[in-house]
């Protein structure tokens, strides 16, 4: 494995703290980039003091609650224990107040203890690198490669049925950890399914799960008809 870019921070860089962005079907993977339009107040607050820092959020999913729904975090509903720090790569105003920005996915943490409300009204967490401390390195070479083969046959079904235009050609020069964290990142999965992929061991396990989704996902179960 190799290190990372020179502007990429180094597991001594990364902070113990840092504010989390509770986002329903929001995933960031290591070096994947996602797009932000910030516009609440608290995340107003989040982005500027983000920037007066180390310009670090970690992004997170508020977990289900006891009706199987998802919420965008009205009332600071409980969040999954693992997420992914990102780091503010790109940011712009907008004349009527929000805030454009891009996060680059730096390493997954878990969650040890949610911190008192901050003074911005934002979140923040204390959190635990170390389990997650190879996202800092890039894939080596030599591990099990995906199976481009299948993965591009699940997502041409996956257009298909979604009625959507293919992008393998623009994809499919990249290696296979930016193949397969662009299509994690941008196809519509649950947000179960995208803390799954946000979870997995290894390159080839985030693969191999993302190819079986999106074939689920490409021939969806007919619904049941009641019998009498």
């Amino acid at each position: 494995m190799s290190i990372c870019g020179p502007f990429d921070p180094s597991f001594s860089d990364l902070p113990d703290t840092m504010p989390v962005f509770p986002l329903s079907g929001a995933l960031l993977l290591p070096r994947g980039h996602l797009p932000l339009n910030i516009f609440e107040p608290r995340y107003l607050n989040m982005i500027t003091d983000a920037l007066g820092q180390d310009r670090m959020i970690g992004m997170v999913q508020p977990r289900p609650d006891g009706r199987n729904t998802y919420h965008m975090d009205p009332d600071n509903p409980p969040v999954f224990q693992t997420g992914c720090a990102g780091r503010i790569t790109a940011f712009s105003e907008t004349d009527d107040g929000r805030f454009l920005i891009t996060l680059t996915g730096v390493c997954r943490f878990n969650i040890i203890e949610e911190l008192p409300m901050q003074s911005g009204g934002y979140r923040a967490v204390l959190g635990d690198f170390a389990p997650w401390k190879d996202d800092l390195l890039l894939p080596s070479p030599d591990l099990q490669p995906v199976n481009r083969d299948r993965l591009r046959q699940a997502l041409e079904g996956y257009f298909a049925q979604h009625s959507l235009r293919s992008c393998w050609d623009t994809l499919s020069d990249t290696d296979d950890e930016m193949l397969v964290t662009a299509i994690a990142m941008g196809c519509r999965l649950s947000p179960l399914e995208k803390q799954a992929l946000l979870e997995c061991a290894s390159l080839y396990d985030r693969g191999d799960m993302l190819t079986t989704l999106l074939e689920m996902a490409a021939h969806p179960r007919a619904p049941q008809t009641a019998t009498n």
